[in-house]
């Protein structure tokens, strides 16, 4: 196979793949064998393609080799029922469905795959590990970067989190129930979000597709629960981060950083949705959480005509907030980036000198910050290593760049 059709085949699948696995979770109601019957389907693309031609419509293509693929599988399953049964055993009756006859109850089969996914029955690190991987198409390399955690764990907690769903209610939930997933739907859009956003991993550093599907969920979301302000606070973060997306690369290709961006490529339609979302938020009255202030930070940047107009105090305050009612090491990183910029850079060092023997001591983020804060108060040595430190832990080409380039500068 020629590079140029690997590519394109490889595209068509980022684009359709979850999906593919959503629309077959709904008609087979067996999440291991709706991932099964997805790799069937891209098989065959593989086999095909090369030769035939990209079809015209890719996702209804695999969607019919998939569905040829669960007929056949449930046909040598009735067949070993019956035969079984003439044996006179027993063997719990194997339920054909009608999969040209399936009927969606919910506009999008994505969102119901986030909520399957989400099951309380699955521990919390299952849950997101497992929707990551079946609705973000990220690999287990990329998920175990986002949680800090070793690769072959993440493996362990997807082959877990099939297993345990197996005959599990593959309905919508509502009422109480809906709630209690709610919050676990949401860190996983989020997550996605943010894989997309700045890429873990590869040479890209963004990746659109996974921002504009997480963009896509949140907008669902807020229109399935438009009475939760969290909700609305996701979908105004998601907006208003999204908006960059353009700015956030140069025509070369290579990293722009917030400070350095024109903001005229900034995408104003969007940032409007997202104060939009944001002020239906806080006009319900209800006690809002972190989505809700981190919207607010964004915001903040949102409204700035330039950078040296950034409101840095407000934001540092903010992320006190955010500390207060959400703590994480990664929202410490950037209270100390805030406090960087509104108080002085030794402020900001001061707050990450206490992360270093945290789950973050490994990560690239403490020194590539560190470096910005040194490099701020003028102690260009200690940047520069930073910096270098910095890029030779990051797992992302685009952003070891970045880095490096930064250490020479200083």
């Amino acid at each position: 196979m020629d590079r140029d059709a690997a590519s394109e085949i490889a595209a068509v699948w980022r684009l359709e793949s979850v999906r593919l696995v959503a629309a077959l979770t709904r008609m087979t109601r067996d999440v291991g064998l709706a991932e099964d019957l997805a790799q069937d389907a891209l098989v065959a693309a593989l086999e095909q393609w090369p030769a035939d031609g990209v079809p015209k419509n890719p996702g209804a293509w695999l969607m019919a080799v998939a569905k040829r693929r669960a007929v056949d599988h449930f046909r040598r399953a009735e067949t070993l029922r019956r035969r079984t049964a003439e044996l006179g055993r027993d063997l719990e009756e194997v339920h054909v469905p009608d999969l040209d006859a399936a009927v969606d109850h919910i506009e999008d089969d994505v969102l119901r795959l986030m909520f399957l996914t989400c099951h309380p029955t699955l521990p919390k690190e299952s849950r997101a590990a497992l929707t990551l991987r079946l609705v973000g198409g990220l690999t287990t390399s990329e998920i175990a970067r986002a949680f800090l955690v070793k690769e072959a764990t993440v493996g362990q907690r997807i082959s877990r989190a099939k297993r345990t769903l197996e005959g599990a209610d593959f309905d919508l939930p509502t009422g109480v129930e809906r709630q209690q997933r709610l919050g676990d739907v949401m860190s996983v859009v989020y997550l996605v979000f943010n894989e997309g956003y700045s890429a873990t991993s590869g040479d890209d550093w963004t990746r659109p597709d996974l921002c504009h599907e997480a963009l896509r969920l949140a907008r669902m979301l807020a229109a399935l629960v438009s009475e939760e302000p969290e909700v609305l606070g996701l979908q105004a973060l998601l907006e208003v981060q999204a908006s960059r997306l353009r700015a956030r690369v140069g025509e070369d290709g290579s990293p722009v950083l917030l400070e350095d961006q024109d903001r005229r490529l900034w995408d104003m339609l969007l940032v409007r949705r997202g104060l939009d979302a944001l002020a239906r938020a806080e006009g319900l009255g209800k006690t809002v959480g972190p989505y809700v202030v981190q919207a607010e930070i964004a915001a903040c940047h949102a409204r700035a005509r330039t950078a040296e107009q950034t409101d840095w105090p407000r934001i540092a305050g903010l992320y006190d907030v955010l500390a207060g009612v959400a703590p994480s090491p990664v929202v410490e990183v950037n209270r100390a980036v805030a406090h960087g910029r509104a108080f002085g850079p030794e402020e900001g060092l001061a707050l990450l000198d206490g992360l270093c023997d945290g789950p973050l001591a490994r990560s690239h983020l403490l020194p590539a910050v560190r470096g910005d804060l040194l490099a701020r108060a003028g102690r260009a040595g200690e940047a520069a290593a930073a910096f270098r430190e910095a890029a030779g832990i990051t797992q992302n080409d685009s952003e070891r760049k970045v880095l490096l380039r930064r250490a020479g500068e200083v």
